[in-house]
């Protein structure tokens, strides 16, 4: 049985490694910082948020959805000098129109503690929920609710962190295509069986000598800011693309709570949403080849096509979701990456499975776009392309829904053959 906490209520925590769950109603931008006695972070590295999602020594780490998202921390292995680490959240949304949030300490996949913010009246647009602090040698756990005006800026001032915001200006989508409504034959089944499977990238952030100083810009693409342009370079690393979507498959055992999916899960119960990203790659050399983990075809990042995919998660339920690799260093091979994502298993209502896409660009702010337009019963998202302009990289947003991919590839004249296949 769990214990709840009021705010300013406390608790013993185990000298472990514990998880810290938040949990929304709507997208939030969950953040953990790494104190000192004085209140103050020591530098970039105690900051953790959706740009930079790992501590400097790994032992505070975020994964998971934005409206369901995890801190895994390593309490017996934070360092001396670290009193305290905090938990907050932010939105552009003051808290009244986020709705309630609730916090959870688990150690393993036991439920320890539980609090609940009620957004009943509050206007704040940032909220200090928690924080896990030292005494007498032992960890705690304090629940706090203290809020904001502002959001994730001042909020990180507050903790001593220097913002340095430098975010590219959108520009508008320089192309379109027609929609084919045709029937389709279902899906191909390609034969390339290689997997590679890595641990979600660590965006950079600004390096300070005296003070810390964290790029907080997050780029989302939407259909008035529908494509950015990142400017030429030689080697842009190592491109990654995340598909994550928010399954909460515990909450099937619960009652349906307003706004926490609980009607779809409770309809999809045993299987809930399988949701897979893949791509369609054009080469310089003419040469076209399709991504995805329907007929194992897992791609390369060594060689031609020069992108693959992580693995496969095949329940739907994994916290990080679905990870596509870009090889930047061969960015002059690539004329076009064109994402996409569709519905293996379960209804296809995106709207309701929360999805996001999430570019990250070694040095640049994540890139993101929601899945929250599709309606009816089209299975098939196209999301973005990349598209190689003269050495740069043009992000654009498609967000365009489809009854498979037959048509989805017949409305861009990608031209492959498709045939049913499965995984």
């Amino acid at each position: 049985m769990s214990q709840t906490l009021i705010a300013g209520a406390n608790a013993a925590l185990p000298n472990d490694a514990i998880s810290v769950r938040i949990l929304s109603q709507n997208a939030i931008d969950c953040a953990a910082y790494r104190l000192t006695t004085d209140g103050r972070v020591r530098g970039d590295g105690d900051m953790i948020f959706y740009g930079q999602k790992r501590s400097d020594d790994g032992n505070v780490s975020f994964r998971g959805h934005d409206s369901d998202g995890f801190f895994d921390i390593n309490l017996p292995a934070q360092p001396a000098n670290i009193d305290k680490i905090a938990l907050a959240f932010s939105s552009d949304q003051p808290l009244a129109q986020i709705g309630d949030v609730e916090i959870q300490v688990l150690q393993g996949n036991h439920v320890l503690l539980t609090s609940q913010l009620s957004a009943a009246g509050r206007t704040e647009k940032a909220i200090i929920l928690a924080e896990c602090y030292r005494r007498q040698g032992s960890w705690k756990f304090r629940f706090i609710a203290q809020g904001f005006d502002g959001g994730l800026k001042p909020l990180s001032e507050h903790f001593g962190v220097e913002i340095a915001d430098d975010v590219p200006a959108p520009a508008q989508t320089h192309s379109s295509a027609s929609i084919n409504t045709q029937k389709p034959t279902n899906t191909q089944k390609p034969i390339n069986t290689q997997r590679a499977v890595s641990p979600p990238p660590i965006p950079t952030v600004n390096n300070s000598a005296t003070k810390p100083s964290v790029n907080l810009s997050k780029i989302t693409l939407t259909k008035n800011q529908s494509s950015i342009n990142l400017t030429k370079r030689d080697d842009f690393g190592k491109i990654s693309v995340n598909l994550n979507w928010n399954q909460r498959p515990d909450i099937t055992k619960q009652a349906p709570k307003k706004g926490l999916l609980g009607d779809l899960f409770k309809q999809h119960k045993e299987s809930g949403i399988d949701l897979d990203v893949g791509a369609m790659i054009h080469l310089k050399n003419g040469e076209k080849t399709l991504i995805q983990a329907l007929g194992n075809r897992f791609g390369s990042l060594s060689s031609a096509p020069f992108v693959c995919l992580r693995a496969d998660d095949r329940t739907g339920q994994t916290s990080g979701g679905e990870w596509l690799d870009i090889n930047g260093q061969q960015w002059s091979q690539i004329e076009e990456v064109f994402i996409f994502a569709f519905i293996y298993e379960g209804a296809p209502n995106w709207a309701q499975t929360n999805g996001v896409v999430t570019i990250h660009v070694p040095g640049q702010p994540p890139i993101e776009t929601q899945l929250t337009e599709g309606a009816g019963n089209l299975p098939m998202c196209a999301i973005a392309r990349l598209v190689n302009q003269n050495g740069s990289i043009n992000v654009e947003r498609i967000n365009e829904y489809f009854k498979g991919h037959q048509e989805m590839d017949k409305a861009f004249n990608w031209g492959f053959s498709w045939k049913r296949g499965s995984k």
